[in-house]
């Protein structure tokens, strides 16, 4: 097709030969397809006005490509108020037969349908070998080296990691999206697609935008989930995990204050979060009284001003108490001092630390007892392969119900509800059939997070000590569930692997971290021994193995640090 500036060109100069006066050239960007164009609304004005007679365009399809407007130029022409319609290869008058205009004016509206379906099918054919038809979120990009229809999604090498980085701070469940993005921005350096600084609507439609989990939903709204094909950044759980912190979808919890234990513990009397607040105390450098240096600028003793004072002494406290937001309650619960808090935390993990050589003996037998699995592995893929197996036969009974004339009941299955089911059983489909090839994977997984178990065990007392607020509620989170705050008594519910490694802490002081093997001559090798033949260890042991099986704790659930090679305190 000519561009709009050949077509002018050409246009005059067949107004010069022709001896058409032109009295105006009009552009119009917006498409034929639909009415409603304001340029096209004009030129019939301008002629309906007696300001012209006719229209010079290159084809009558760039006219109308619509039913609406091309009877409307029909109309105009029969009744002679546009007494001349030029084209670049024929003239149009009223005492024409119309047929063939009319033909013409169909061929284009049929040509825009006809477009309209191929692009729709294949989008919907994109889409079902699980690429998204449109432009990819941030941290990905779109292959455009490839021809139209085949451009695939791929990892932006500048931004995926960055991106990933992100969610791994929201997962942590310590950062509001916001101070994730002013992160991001200002220490990181990450920009957009176009190299401008992020939004904060981008932030949100980042951590609530499946595509990162390996879904998407294509058109959107309408309920057609697709697996992508592209490289996830998330695990579907992390993904819901994050949901949840974010409370519903796009609107975070908010909270105005840093505070180590904010947002994760719950009062014990009303059920309602616990929160904190600030408060400084000054001593007189004059009377040595006490007394609180809010909204207050003189001693309330001897009046003498804060600001005369020489040295005064300055005390900063954190206290934690109950919010008291639920309704028809008299919560009685009384303030809390943080260090009260960190103390009955550093008790808990008191009770489950355990000594170095225990921790590589422990991480040693899981080892081998996973060796020793390798039989059960296979009756676990072939139970896998049958529940993929029956997902598969599932979906195909679902499309014969859905072009049967009526289902089980005797009645149609609507399109909605077609639609849900079907998304329902390809997301199961897809979730095991992950889950087949990575049954090797999910193994070296429970592995993976019974190592971080235990460096948590071992090492968590001392991270506690010497980590930031941040470090501390990350650490308390990963201890156990069920945080409640009652008469100034911190309860923690511990995680069950954390159980049994107390439960060996407590009656074997061999794996105690506060037991000195070198006082009593014992070597390595001696420990292992002992550690082997107790049974109390031993059932302990598979006690945390069944816990790895059945729960698949979320690596997530335990600090970054938690391989000492990671962690910010490697000189312990």
């Amino acid at each position: 097709m000519l561009s709009i500036e050949s077509q002018i060109n050409e246009l005059k100069r067949l107004a010069e030969k022709q001896n058409l006066q032109v009295v105006e050239v009009l552009t119009e960007s917006r498409s034929a397809k639909s009415p409603g164009r304001p340029i096209f609304n004009e030129m019939i004005k301008t002629i309906e006005r007696g300001k012209a007679e006719g229209i010079i365009c290159w084809k009558l399809d760039r006219l109308a490509r619509n039913p609406i407007d091309g009877g409307q130029i029909i109309w105009s022409l029969q009744k002679g108020v546009i007494k001349h319609i030029q084209a670049h290869d024929r003239s149009y008058y009223p005492e024409d037969n119309v047929l063939l205009m009319s033909v013409e004016f169909g061929m284009a509206n049929q040509f825009i349908i006809d477009l309209s379906k191929n692009v729709k099918r294949g989008l919907k054919t994109k889409a079902e070998k699980g690429w998204l038809p449109t432009t990819a979120p941030l941290g990905y990009m779109n292959d455009r080296f490839k021809e139209k229809g085949k451009r695939e999604i791929k990892k932006d090498p500048g931004k995926f990691d960055l991106v990933k980085k992100m969610w791994e701070l929201m997962l942590s469940g310590r950062y509001t999206p916001p101070k994730i993005l002013k992160i991001a921005t200002t220490e990181w350096g990450l920009r957009n697609t176009r190299a401008g600084f992020i939004s904060r609507s981008t932030i949100y439609e980042i951590f609530t935008n499946p595509f990162y989990s390996g879904w998407f939903e294509y058109p959107k709204g309408n309920g057609n989930w697709y697996h992508g094909s592209h490289v996830p950044m998330i695990t579907q759980e992390q993904y819901d995990k994050v949901q949840i912190l974010l409370g519903r979808k796009g609107k975070p919890r908010l909270k105005k204050h840093e505070f180590a234990f904010t947002g994760i513990i719950r009062c014990g009397e009303c059920g309602a979060m616990v929160t904190a607040e600030e408060k400084n105390q000054i001593i007189c450098s004059k009377c040595k009284c006490k007394f609180s240096s809010n909204n207050k600028h003189e001693c309330p003793e001897c009046k003498t001003p804060i600001a005369n004072m020489k040295n005064p002494t300055i005390l900063h406290y954190v206290y934690y108490h109950c919010t008291k937001r639920r309704k028809a309650t008299n919560c009685t619960q009384k303030a809390v001092e943080a260090k009260v808090i960190r103390k009955q935390i550093d008790q808990y993990l008191s009770r489950i630390h355990i000594l170095e050589g225990f921790k590589e003996w422990a991480i040693k037998y899981l080892r081998e007892e996973s060796d020793k699995e390798i039989q059960s592995r296979e009756m676990i893929l072939n139970s896998q392969r049958k529940a993929y197996d029956d997902c598969h036969r599932k979906i195909n009974n679902l499309f014969q119900l859905k072009i049967s004339p009526m289902n089980a009941d005797g009645s149609l299955l609507s399109d909605e509800e077609y639609a849900k089911r079907k998304s329902e059983l390809m997301k199961d489909k897809a979730r095991i059939q992950e889950i087949l090839g990575d049954t090797d994977k999910r193994i070296e997984k429970w592995l993976e997070t019974g190592e971080r178990i235990f460096n948590f065990a071992c090492h968590a007392k001392y991270w506690f000590a010497n980590g930031t607020d941040q470090d501390k509620a990350t650490i308390l989170q990963s201890l156990g569930s069920n945080l409640i705050l009652k008469d100034k008594k911190l309860v923690v519910e511990l995680k069950k692997s954390f159980m049994a490694i107390e439960h060996v802490a407590k009656r074997v002081p061999q794996a105690r971290g506060m037991f000195e093997p070198e006082k009593f001559g014992l070597n390595k090798g001696q420990l292992e021994a002992i550690y082997s033949k107790s049974p109390i260890v031993c059932s302990a042991m598979d006690k945390i193995r069944t816990c790895l099986k059945s729960e698949l704790l979320d690596v997530y659930s335990f600090p970054v640090m938690a391989s000492p090679s990671e962690s910010p305190y490697c000189s312990l």
